[in-house]
């Protein structure tokens, strides 16, 4: 396990209480800069040939989300806000009295900062811009629910994780140590073809989306994802697996902790780890004080000719997720 450290700069941590608000019909505040025209709604009287030539944008309409976003970050642009390099969809404004972030997600937003006195006055400005709902402090976002305690933020996904473990028709109570063996070896070709490819896909999609809270079936989640294409039932018996193992930590979470601000990343490889094509699967995870703040689990690209290779290469991945 290699150990890469880095220090960031700042003057004094500070507890950002995270708010959230919502855009009520979203869509139809994007301005259309094309001309697009429509059929005239079923039942409206009109002279045979007529078209509609819209003026905003509509729901359905493909370009739509586009111009909603726009419409958007020009408003956030003209209030001082800049997009970050790392994601266009957050902004951010930096002045003197203090930060304040705005990520959005469609119609979803969350916004947090050191300048309480600048939140509510962005809240303010955007009721007055776009139709909006203030829905407090940040409690649910998009399957994740957050909870807080005076050790800092606890993201989890009990609900979402609950509604999965439904969908995978999983209804015995055995418990399991790991959700997978330590040496496995599993291949393509392993056993008879999954009958029900949809539901392994649906499930297996959904397992990606825990890997947001859980980070220790991350690897595993790897190497069942790589059998997507023709999943057979070995395949299947590992994915009820992972799911038993998540039934079994229902209610365990990830503690965004209030501390230092000292990057730690922690790297690994497992050298040609798949039989198949030779290959080696990187690690790592990366700790902002004692906070988990970011994991990864990926199969190298290349094949690696030494150990000594794919450790290089798998630090590599890790400096460049520190910087």
């Amino acid at each position: 396990m290699k150990t890469i450290h880095t220090l960031i700069s700042i003057d004094v941590v500070q507890k950002w209480h995270p708010h959230q608000m919502n855009v009520k019909n979203a869509m139809l505040n994007g301005d259309l800069v094309e001309e697009v025209y429509m059929r005239l709604p079923p039942g409206l009287p009109h002279t045979s040939g007529h078209v509609c030539h819209l003026r905003r944008a509509l729901y359905g309409l493909k370009q739509a989300p586009r111009a909603w976003f726009e419409k958007f970050s020009s408003s956030l642009i003209c209030l001082g806000f800049v997009a970050s390099n790392y994601d266009s969809a957050m902004f951010i404004r930096k002045i003197i009295v203090g930060h304040i972030v705005v990520l959005l997600y469609v119609d979803d937003m969350i916004m947090t900062g050191d300048d309480d006195n600048g939140i509510a006055d962005l809240k303010k400005q955007l009721h007055f811009m776009f139709e909006m709902k203030d829905l407090g402090y940040l409690r649910y976002f998009l399957g994740i629910e957050v909870a807080y305690s005076p050790e800092g933020y606890i993201l989890s996904q009990s609900k979402y994780n609950s509604d999965v473990i439904s969908r995978a028709g999983l209804t015995d109570n055995r418990i399991m140590d790991s959700p997978i063996e330590l040496h496995h070896s599993l291949s393509p070709t392993d056993g008879e073809l999954l009958f029900d490819v949809t539901r392994y896909r649906e499930v297996l999609g959904s397992l990606v989306y825990l890997t947001v809270t859980c980070p220790d079936i991350t690897y595993v989640v790897h190497v069942v994802s790589q059998f997507s294409s023709a999943p057979r039932r070995v395949h299947w018996t590992v994915v009820l697996c992972i799911l038993r193992d998540l039934r079994d930590t229902l209610h365990h979470g990830l503690l965004l902790s209030f501390d230092s601000l000292i990057l730690t990343g922690y790297s690994d490889v497992d050298w040609v780890g798949d039989l198949t094509d030779l290959k080696s699967t990187t690690g790592y995870c990366i700790f902002l004080g004692n906070s988990l703040v970011a994991w990864k689990s990926k199969k190298q690209s290349v094949v690696s000719r030494s150990s000594a290779e794919a450790e290089y290469r798998a630090m590599a991945t890790a400096a460049a997720e520190l910087i």
